[in-house]
């Protein structure tokens, strides 16, 4: 992750793997150092999303039985673990997963050959806890653990603790992941002797900063102080952006240190904090399409450097931040394991990395030298998580009722541990894929991209794709005229201003794709009583609906959901004659819309060809139900439009004359505020009844290891605050009301 929550950034990457004399079944202790490195030096852009985007994590086992292997592997997510459980088993290794109570029926669980369950869904009481993954380890007979992307992959004490048990870590040596994996370590500063000498050895610039194992607040306020504001606060541990916090004036520090501190103990188990200068105007690089073959070589020496200092071997991945100021470059940190965004190498490289890992880890020779490292074409990576853009990107829940990522290929891969019917949890990560593609340069790459943005589909709640969408098609994105700030300097054209009323043409679009594939809906729903899937229905609402000398003609009453979450517009209701032939009368109240006579073809599962006047489209439709309400999502070209219904007001079971009233929105008093996201309350900073002012923080949620603070939305009384901290709450609970002088 980049230093400021960066939600799109240009990266650096370096992997660097030697090969060691470990076999499995031995004891770490017996590798040897060092004796080969090889730096991939890749070419690629991230799309990346937005304060939920973080590292998921793994845990991975290999043992042997008789003359096959196994291998035991567990996660709180499933991308890292599913894609790792792939290569296992293309290697003719067998996979066990381990799971939290949460994960019980997640895709890396079904792929694997066996699993066994570690605790409960808080990470601290399942996945953080060693002990428990070395039993498994133990239980199974396991010879290696595969720490994964996340959580303990850059702990060197369960790194030494698979060495004492006598499993092969795969991965560096607790040693190396002490000195370059800890990140109080490696935060850009020169207070640590261990820092010192492994960046005097690298030969790199440190930025400003403070990381000392003293945590006293009113001691880390002053180093505040020493280094200037803005500064930014980590935890020493973990990654992904957990915790990190730019503190802009001495009044916000105290409660951003307290904050991070609870973050990073929920994420990583341990709340140590550090400071640095934060640079107003970076961009954090882990490789830079732009830069000059000279500048390259400096960072992939100096990254070869620190390995060899700590005589480091396996994956790891260096960072950088260049001032675009001045263009001096400085040391960031290393990550101790394998790179969340390692399929863009690898697409880069046409190589194996998680191959290479376990391989290294065996005493195997890497496969290929330094000078046999091939950088072909460019790369770009979309993160594509569950959660709500117009509500500042607060991770979302709720259940995959429709889940089709796009066909991969040579050229297009998809990362996920997801599948259709899957709930994103509060507890864990909400990313839901990582979709990179391949091109021969740039240009072709982000074509090919945004093609696979428009395709993606997901139903059920919230995603990011479409903001991702109109970043890749923003012009300065094409350009390459990407920093730090992107997101917040383009923000206009990003996002939709709450404030701004819809206009005519968003409403005439959304009608009339309405109108133009309700017929799908008509025919999947008939086909469905043809075939007995609803049963409740007769022939009289089949495919056709069977009538009596007259065509049968339905009344459906919508409401569009728009992306900017400020609620469902009605639009006009639609009235679907079923003509003869397969054919269809649609007609829409309103005399800015003409009829339509359409021919529609059911082709497979949800996809559908609707021709008129010569023209024919193939749409894609999704029809669920939540919390009474019918949901049809329509996706045609590189559009997606997502309608309601009231449970009930069915719409092959609605003549003309039955016309009944769309869904009214439920509505709170004057001064209600809502949770924005499903969560756990962590600490309530007021008292019900007490006086506030407007922007006063009054209690702390916690949803996917992140916090956000609960603000009063007005001067007032606080009324009705009832949770407590511990308490889980869903997603529109009301948690409490602020009374002004008027009630």
């Amino acid at each position: 992750m980049c230093v400021n929550q960066i939600k799109v950034t240009t990266w650096w990457h370096i992997n660097s793997l030697t090969s060691s004399s470990a076999r499995f079944g031995r004891r770490i202790g017996s590798v040897r150092n060092a004796c080969e490195v090889v730096v991939v030096v890749t070419t690629h852009q991230l799309l990346q999303s937005s304060l939920a985007s973080s590292s998921a994590l793994i845990s991975f086992l290999i043992s042997s039985a008789s003359s096959r292997n196994a291998v035991r592997l567990w996660s709180t997510l499933d991308r890292p673990s599913s894609r790792i459980i792939r290569t296992a088993k293309r290697l003719g290794i067998r996979a066990v997963a381990v799971y939290s109570d949460a994960d019980e029926n997640s895709l890396h669980v079904k792929l694997a050959d066996e699993a066994v369950r570690i605790g409960p869904p808080p990470a601290r009481l399942s996945y953080l806890r060693a002990p428990s993954i070395i039993e498994a380890a133990s239980r199974t007979g396991a010879q290696a653990i595969h720490p994964g992307y996340g959580f303990l992959s850059e702990s060197s004490e369960f790194a030494q603790l698979c060495e004492d048990e006598g499993f092969t870590f795969i991965g560096p040596p607790a040693s190396a992941i002490r000195d370059m994996g800890d990140k109080d370590l490696m935060v850009l500063t020169l207070c640590s002797s261990a820092s010192k000498r492994i960046m005097g050895a690298a030969g790199v610039p440190l930025v400003p900063g403070y990381h000392g194992d003293e945590q006293d607040i009113d001691l880390m306020k002053l180093e505040a102080d020493k280094i200037g504001y803005p500064v930014l606060i980590k935890p020493t541990h973990g990654g992904g952006g957990k915790g990190m916090r730019i503190v802009r004036s001495p009044n916000d520090f105290v409660d951003a240190f307290l904050g991070a501190q609870r973050e990073a103990a929920a994420s990583f188990g341990i709340n140590t904090i550090l400071l640095e200068k934060y640079i107003t105007k970076p961009r954090h690089i882990e490789v830079q399409p732009n830069i000059s073959n000279d500048f390259r070589s400096q960072l992939g020496q100096a990254a070869v450097s620190a390995a060899k200092a700590v005589r480091y071997y396996n994956a790891g991945t260096v960072e950088f931040i260049v001032d675009t100021l001045s263009g001096q470059f400085y040391f960031m940190e290393m990550n101790t394991r394998l790179q969340v965004e390692h399929p863009v190498t690898e697409m880069i490289v046409g190589q194996d990395l998680v191959e290479w890992q376990i391989r290294v880890a065996n005493g195997e020779p890497l496969p290929i030298s330094q000078s046999e490292v091939p950088l072909s074409g460019h790369a770009f990576e979309s993160r594509i998580y569950a959660e709500n853009v117009p509500k500042g990107f607060l991770p979302a829940t709720g259940i995959l009722h429709h889940y089709r990522p796009v066909q991969v290929s040579s050229e297009v891969r998809v990362e996920t541990g997801v599948e259709q019917g899957d709930t994103v949890s509060m507890h864990y990560d909400p990313m839901i894929a990582k979709l990179v593609v391949w091109g021969e340069d740039r240009t072709s790459a982000l074509i090919k991209m945004k093609d696979c943005l428009s395709k993606f589909q997901v139903a059920g709640l919230p995603t990011n794709i479409d903001f991702l969408l109109k970043l890749a098609n923003h012009g300065a994105f094409e350009n390459g005229e990407v920093e730090t700030h992107f997101i917040e300097m383009h923000k206009d054209d990003l996002f939709i201003d709450p404030s701004d009323q819809l206009s005519t043409q968003q409403v005439y679009n959304a009608a009339d794709t309405w109108r133009g594939h309700c017929s799908c809906l008509c025919l999947s729903k008939g086909e469905q009583v043809n075939e007995g899937k609803l049963p409740s229905l007769s022939v009289w609402y089949g495919n056709p609906p069977f009538r009596v000398n007259h065509c049968a003609k339905h009344t459906m009453e919508l409401e569009w959901e728009d992306e900017s979450s400020k609620g469902s517009l009605k639009l006009p209701p639609v009235h679907v004659t079923y003509l003869p032939k397969g054919k269809y009368l649609i007609e829409m109240g309103g005399s800015s819309f003409s009829d339509l006579e359409l021919n529609v073809v059911h082709l497979r599962d949800h996809d559908f060809r609707v021709e008129h006047g010569g023209v024919s489209m193939i749409v894609s439709i999704s029809v669920y139900q939540k919390d009474q309400i019918e949901h049809i999502h329509i996706w045609h070209g590189s559009c997606h439009h997502h309608f309601k219904q009231r449970k009930g007001l069915d719409i092959a079971d609605i003549d003309e004359s039955q016309h009944k009233p769309a869904l009214e929105a439920s509505s709170h008093p004057p001064g209600t505020v809502v949770a924005p996201m499903a969560g756990l309350v962590v600490k309530v900073l007021v008292k019900d009844g007490a006086k506030v002012v407007e922007g006063q923080p009054i209690l702390v949620l916690e949803a996917m290891k992140m916090e956000h603070v609960v603000k009063a939305t007005t001067v007032g009384c606080i009324s009705g605050l009832t949770v407590t901290a511990g308490q889980q709450v869903s997603d529109c609970t009301v948690l409490f009301r602020v009374k002004n002088a008027y009630g």
